[in-house]
């Protein structure tokens, strides 16, 4: 039996792909401590996992605050990461001391675990539920002007946020090796290596699973009428105008629209609802998914590598730079189209775009082939296995 940590963020996209690995990992008789955010308890209890609390140790932001700084705001990530690294580490050392792991599987965006794996010489496998990045396809990142100007304006708060970790004993050179993949980490990246950029500049320690999807019922899929399924996500979801011009879009269409606003949209700010949308705050995504002939995306990982993994083309939407370089690689390999802009004649143009060439519902497929033959939580879990020293089939 092995004793396995994960730590994470406080972010859908980044827990939900780790949470089959963790049942993998329970259900073949090892022990699994996980960091998290009491938002995510219930679900990583019901993995198997013992829950560990770090609420306390997070910055505060409002969620205005929030949704102006994520994906947009780099200097505020290493910031945060910062912070809640040097706040967590008594706390996590004394726990970490009591478990004894054999691994340390961390987020490569929540860096403490990573540094805390790395200061106390614990082995240490890198979580990546985004892209891999590398020097090579960092490149492919395109930040907007707000973005760039951010950026260049928090570079004395990342220098001195460095400083502070080399002060409390964390080798960090700069804020690239902070949270950039590298080709000598042991990384676990939940995508294909068909749908990887530059999949052939990463080295064999790489382990592309695919996606990690949980045990789920197959639905049946509708012989009526076209569906249409539309998400923004679980954080930068609050559009009711974007959602109003959706209702314009798709109200006289032949389409069944499922419309997830996110839990912080007031569902009282959309009236006249056309017939033909189910409007919900959240929906279970992996069985909408199942039945659904055109997904309309906010572009975030997690929601594209299911997507892929069933098969469905999609109308891509992103809301900042990471987002738009997984947007463009779906529209690249013909899985998707990118929206021009957000008004109904837009909306509806590329939705029935999509679904009347069928080459995009083809490439998703040939995608959905490759993140099957990749292994998902199953892999994970035995790659995770051998790097903690278990022979494992």
């Amino acid at each position: 039996m092995k004793n396995i940590v994960f730590f994470s963020l406080p972010a859908h996209g980044h827990t939900n792909p780790t949470l089959p690995v963790v049942v993998e990992l329970t259900k073949r008789g090892h022990r699994v401590w996980y960091f998290s955010f009491d938002e995510f308890r219930e679900k990583i209890e019901a993995a198997g996992a013992t829950f560990i609390g770090c609420d306390r140790f997070l910055p505060e932001f409002s969620e205005q605050e929030l949704e102006k700084k994520v994906g947009k705001d780099f200097a505020a990530l290493i910031e945060m990461v910062a912070d809640t690294t040097i706040a967590m580490e008594p706390y996590a050392v004394e726990k970490l001391a009591d478990i004894q792991p054999d691994c340390i599987v961390s987020d490569s965006i929540a860096a403490w675990g990573k540094l805390f794996a790395k200061k106390l010489d614990i082995p240490y496998i890198c979580s990546t539920t985004t892209f891999a990045f590398n020097q090579y396809t960092a490149k492919s990142i395109k930040p907007g002007a707000k973005e760039v100007w951010l950026m260049l304006r928090g570079m004395g708060r990342i220098r001195k946020k460095i400083k502070l970790l080399n002060e409390h004993g964390f080798a960090v050179k700069n804020f690239v090796s902070l949270i950039q993949n590298d080709n000598d980490t042991d990384t676990i990246v939940y995508t294909s290596k068909r749908f990887q950029p530059m999949s052939e500049t990463f080295s064999e320690r790489y382990a592309f699973v695919g996606a990690s999807i949980p045990e789920h019922i197959p639905q049946p899929r509708s012989k009526q009428r076209k569906q249409v399924y539309i998400s923004l996500g679980t954080i930068l979801n609050r559009n009711p105008a974007f959602y109003q011009n959706c209702f314009r879009a798709f109200a006289h269409s032949d389409y069944e629209v499922t419309l997830s606003t996110g839990g912080k949209t007031d569902l009282s700010l959309l009236p006249d609802i056309p017939d033909n949308f189910t409007v919900q705050q959240s929906v279970d995504q992996i069985a909408v998914l199942q039945n659904t002939d055109v997904f309309l995306t906010h572009c975030g990982m997690n929601s594209v590598s299911e997507s892929l993994y069933f098969g469905v083309p999609m109308v891509l939407f992103p809301q900042h730079s990471e987002q738009k370089m997984i947007a463009d690689r779906v529209a690249e390999l013909g899985a998707g189209v990118l929206l021009e802009g957000t008004t109904p004649k837009e909306l509806e143009k590329a939705a029935a775009q999509v679904l009347s060439d069928l080459s995009y519902r083809h490439e998703a497929q040939q995608l959905s082939l490759s993140f099957h033959e990749a292994g998902g939580a199953a892999e994970a879990a035995r790659v995770i296995l051998t790097i903690c020293g278990e022979n494992n089939d």
